[in-house]
């Protein structure tokens, strides 16, 4: 199993930023995927999570209407677009899936002005 996070960076409030996630090793397009973040001092937590098709999203509330989830199942990839960044979106972003618990390595996102 290997997820491969990357796209984050050190970015400006109300920027943007677009994360993926590689896949591989696993059924990628038949299970539900989902992005976790992880700040300094809070325990990591719950993002975004997208079903198998694509057609159903949940998202937490702080991010609602700025962040969207999506995924192309042909290159077993997952996104997170995320707009209208704050600084308190700052954290190590990661993709999983909650049928195995593997956590990639994760990409640093810091809002900051």
């Amino acid at each position: 199993v290997q997820l491969v996070e990357a796209g984050g960076g050190s970015v400006q409030p109300v920027g943007s930023l677009k994360l993926s996630c590689v896949a591989s090793g696993f059924g990628f397009s038949i299970v539900t995927m989902s992005w976790y973040r992880h700040a300094p001092g809070k325990e990591r937590g719950l993002v975004a999570q997208i079903g198998r098709y694509g057609s159903q999203t949940t998202y937490v509330d702080s991010v609602k209407d700025r962040f969207t989830i999506s995924r192309d199942n042909d290159k077993n990839t997952l996104y997170l677009q995320m707009n209208n960044l704050k600084p308190e979106d700052t954290a190590m972003y990661y993709c999983k899936t909650p049928y195995l618990n593997y956590w990639g390595q994760g990409t640093q996102v810091t809002v900051s002005s």
